[in-house]
């Protein structure tokens, strides 16, 4: 890149709240454009209120959080296992989101086809477009939900958790379509993530949440024993492995004790809401 980078999205000295408990506090950071940047963090740090945040969805409780350039942002919520039984072909399934109508059929208009055949064929869909939800797998469906992320054009996409329910392989797929199309429309991505793993081949820095603190660098700066001791408050060790990491809490992998703790309540949670859906927001300035 030439020249000085610059900010696509600025969190300036932020305290973000939920129920009273501090999620972010008096935290900054600076991610530049054109950047993928790897959001991780154990449940309940503040990856989906950090991602709200930045939509304009959750209030600020103090600081500022600057997005510049195009002000539409394309993102994928966590919530979507509803989408797997129905009968909606893929490519009216991309343009609920054009307009807003989320389960209404859309109002067709010129630009908005348009827009729909330009976003499925940047996620290789072209084919899934006229096949039923119902029929397609995890992996195709991600790939909607993507497509559905870019209408509008954003410079800016929030993924929230998108690997959740994924096989490693099709975990592998998301990751590298992913990266494909972010550095082909040179757009700014923010992708959570339970683990490091998938994303390591991919991202160009790490956001690290923990504690109501944020490390935002590159993985050898941010995945280190002081660094993620200081995020979740105990000592962490941190083991390169045939070019893997693991962070580990004394001898369990750190996010397999996260696992454990979320399959009771966010899962539950997903069934009884299963109206999720990947859309792009306007973030006033």
């Amino acid at each position: 890149m030439s020249g000085p980078a610059r900010a696509a999205l600025e969190v300036d000295r932020v305290t973000l709240e939920l129920g009273g408990r501090a999620i972010l506090n008096d935290a900054s950071f600076t991610v530049h454009n054109g950047e993928f940047i790897g959001v991780l963090g154990p449940n309940g740090a503040g990856k989906t209120t950090l991602m709200r945040a930045l939509l304009g969805l959750v209030p600020v409780k103090s600081g500022a959080i600057r997005v510049h350039g195009n002000p539409s942002i394309g993102y994928m919520p966590q919530i979507r296992s509803g989408l797997a039984g129905r009968r909606v072909l893929g490519r009216d399934f991309v343009a609920m989101a054009a307009d807003g109508h989320r389960w209404g059929l859309p109002h067709r208009n010129g630009r908005v086809e348009a827009d729909v055949a330009r976003v499925l064929e940047l996620v290789g869909a072209e084919q899934l477009a006229a096949r039923p939800l119902s029929e397609l797998s995890g992996g195709e469906r991600q790939r909607l939900l993507l497509a559905q992320c870019l209408l509008g054009d954003p410079h800016l996409l929030l993924l929230d958790e998108p690997l959740i329910s994924l096989d490693p392989r099709r975990q592998t797929g998301v990751v590298e379509l992913v990266r494909r199309v972010q550095r082909e429309l040179n757009i700014t991505v923010l992708f959570s993530a339970h683990e490091l793993n998938p994303l390591l081949n991919s991202l160009d820095r790490v956001l690290y949440l923990g504690n109501g603190r944020a490390a935002l660098g590159t993985v050898d700066e941010v995945i280190s024993k002081p660094v993620l001791s200081k995020l979740y408050g105990s000592p962490i060790d941190v083991m390169r492995v045939h070019g893997r990491i693991f962070v580990m809490s004394g001898d369990v992998e750190i996010d397999k004790l996260d696992h454990a703790h979320e399959e009771g309540d966010e899962h539950q949670h997903d069934h009884d809401h299963g109206h999720g859906h990947g859309h792009s927001h306007s973030h006033a300035k």
